[in-house]
Order: structure tokens, then C-alpha cells, then sequence
């Protein structure tokens, strides 16, 4: 159970959407967090996967335990912890991205940068590569505050270099500290 006292407030959120998989968000993510982190942001991240996904391995032991039937498996050390949840075995449904930021410590990060949950109601910057062919999310999702590109193009939303982490990071920047929270 997350620790309510830690969490009577929400860390700041900032999603990255596509309209399809293969976009690039993770990418772009990888490439983001280092230069966010070098301007003294402690970054967290919440992914949403659309398949079953493991963080352990057969052979671990923490897998080991988990596949045995273990409902929640938490394993610690001196450098970091995961709890892994089977939401089949308690019963549960797939949880919504507001009950996952609630397991989020909000004085351990400034941000939480949030891959997929393109529906949920957060600010959002969305990935678009005109050549997939795919229409803008923005055009229909207000929540979207930038579209990041691989070609330049006209829009009302600013439309930032996808290819340039630096300038993403300037306008994160720009945006957290006009933004309230």
C-alpha cells in the first residue's frame, strides 16, 4: 500500500502520446530524460504496456516465487525495489493511470513522464512522423499542449524537433514553470 502520507500530493505529469505503436515515444524518452536530468529534474516514468510483459526472468528468484502464485512479489536491495502485481490472480482489472500514480512517491521526482495512456485527461505531447499516414490526436484532444515531429509543419500547437531532445527539454522546462501545478 503506497504511503498516504507521502502522497497526499500528486507529482506533475506529462504524457507522450502516438496514435499508433512504433512512433517513437520510448525513443524519444530515452534520449529526453538524460537532458532533463542534466537541467535538475528528477524524473520518474510510468509506461503503459498493451501486452503481457515480465521485468523478471525464468531462473529468478523473484520469478521463481511470482510464478509459483504469489498475488504481489516485492524484491529489495540496497539500490532499488519492484513490486510486481498480478492483477489476474487478486481479481483485478487493468488500473487506470490515476491509480498507478498513486504508488508514484512525489518527494523522490519533479516530474512523471507518462508513455501511452493517450486518453488520459493530462497534458500531453504528441508524436507525429507524417509519413505513417496517421491523423494528429491533437486536432481532436485538447489535453495535447505540443506535437513533437520529425517535419516541420504549421499548427496552433507548437510543433517541436522530435529529433532534438534539447529543444523538448527547453519547452518541458519552459512549460513547468508557467504551468501551475
Amino acid at each position: 500500500m503506497p504511503n498516504v502520507a507521502a502522497h497526499h500530493q500528486r507529482p506533475r505529469l506529462l504524457g507522450f502520446c502516438a496514435q499508433a505503436s512504433g512512433s517513437g515515444k520510448t525513443t524519444l524518452l530515452t534520449a529526453l530524460i538524460p537532458v532533463l536530468i542534466a537541467r535538475g529534474l528528477r524524473i520518474s516514468v510510468i509506461k503503459h504496456a498493451h501486452h503481457q510483459f515480465d521485468i523478471d526472468h525464468p531462473g529468478k528468484d523473484s520469478y521463481r516465487l511470482r510464478e509459483a502464485g504469489a498475488v504481489q512479489t516485492l524484491v529489495g536491495s540496497s539500490r532499488r525495489w519492484a513490486l510486481i502485481t498480478e492483477l489476474e490472480r487478486a481479481g483485478k482489472p487493468e488500473p487506470e493511470l490515476f491509480e498507478l500514480v498513486d504508488h508514484i512517491d512525489p518527494t523522490m521526482c519533479d516530474l512523471v513522464l507518462v508513455e501511452g495512456f493517450k486518453l488520459a485527461n493530462i497534458p500531453k505531447i504528441e508524436i507525429h512522423r507524417p509519413s505513417l499516414g496517421h491523423p494528429l490526436l491533437a486536432d481532436q484532444d485538447h489535453s495535447i499542449i505540443a506535437i513533437a515531429s520529425d517535419v516541420p509543419f504549421e499548427h496552433t500547437l507548437r510543433v517541436l524537433d522530435l529529433n532534438q531532445p534539447a529543444e523538448i527539454a527547453d519547452y518541458i522546462r519552459l512549460w513547468l514553470s508557467t504551468t501551475p501545478h
